[in-house]
């Protein structure tokens, strides 16, 4: 059947991404046909597209949507045509009206929740799930702080630590992303452009620092993080924004008070089916029990994918984005 998707020949600025039509084969062993209604944005769709990450080239682009799914090849037990199902990871290709994708990794989409609020959440949600949660557990009455405190996966982060009797401390840049952060269960916001974020959290935590960070901003904030951090207290960085963190020594965890680092990924936790599923159902259960409310505050047409991404790559988004076909 005839499809549209985003596909890139060659790795650079949101310029080089091209709206292509292709022929979408019928499903084969495992897999299902999917009928795109709504498509996640991701930071790590920045870094496939502007050359961070080594990809085959051409390239299609995007890891996470939601949709119906429209046919399913033999030996698919786990959903049937008519289906509301969403993913999260694999080979990139979001980015497209329709897809094949292997069934086993699809995870069906409860009534009371939108395609949208899905195709937004599925990958951020699972992410924080997984980093407050697993990596390191976090425990009533610890303070946590997180960067990007204002963007899709920090709200998230914020109202599930706040949930789990954590004393939230965001970062955000500027006093709008802020107060964002504040709405959204930090009890307190940091502004990384005119505050010193160690100091601010010495004097928060009243000297003692704290006993984890989460910190997807990378080179930037890694001396930060590094002194908000308690004596044997936890590194979890998961991102690379201002580029990657650098080369830790272990002299350096060492003097720094035996401290523990760690580079986790969403691909690790949930690549058995019943990690993905646990993990995709937390999320679930908790939007639809009021923990988690997703801010979805870009919508972009199909054919302004460039634009989401200039957007995205600047700083001007808040919360989460979709791309609509």
């Amino acid at each position: 059947m005839k499809a549209q998707a985003v596909i890139f020949k060659t790795q650079g600025a949101p310029s080089v991404l091209e709206i292509v039509d292709v022929e979408v084969a019928a499903p084969g062993d495992g897999q299902a046909l999917i009928e795109h209604t709504a498509i996640g944005l991701n930071f790590i769709d920045i870094y496939h597209r502007g050359g961070q990450y080594p990809m085959q080239l051409p390239s299609g682009l995007g890891s996470e949507a939601a949709g119906v799914v429209l046919e399913t090849g033999p030996g698919v037990t786990a959903v049937k045509p008519g289906d509301r199902v969403v993913y999260a990871g694999g080979p990139p290709g979001s980015y497209a009206s329709h897809r094949l994708y292997p069934a086993a990794r699809l995870v069906k989409i409860p009534d009371a929740i939108s395609d949208e609020v899905a195709a937004s959440v599925m990958l951020k949600g699972m992410t924080a799930e997984y980093l407050l949660n697993r990596t390191y557990p976090v425990k009533a009455g610890e303070m946590v702080l997180f960067h990007a405190a204002s963007g899709g996966v920090g709200q998230l982060a914020g109202q599930w630590g706040r949930h789990m009797g954590a004393v939230m401390i965001g970062v955000a840049g500027g006093a709008d992303k802020c107060a964002i952060a504040l709405n959204n269960g930090y009890s307190h916001a940091i502004d990384r452009k005119t505050e010193d974020i160690a100091a601010r959290v010495k004097e928060i935590t009243g000297g003692a620092g704290v006993p984890v960070v989460y910190d997807p901003i990378g080179a930037a904030s890694f001396d930060a993080s590094l002194q908000s951090l308690a004596p044997r207290g936890y590194f979890v960085s998961f991102g690379s924004v201002t580029g990657e963190a650098p080369a830790v020594a272990p002299s350096t965890l060492q003097k720094a008070g035996s401290l523990y680092f760690t580079r986790p990924t969403l691909v690790t936790y949930t690549a058995s089916r019943e990690d993905l599923e646990m993990s995709a159902n937390a999320v679930f259960h908790h939007i639809e029990n009021g923990v988690l409310s997703v801010n979805i505050n870009q919508r972009y047409p199909f054919d302004q994918v460039a634009k989401a991404h200039r957007d995205l790559e600047m700083g001007l988004t808040t919360g989460s984005s979709v791309l609509l076909p």
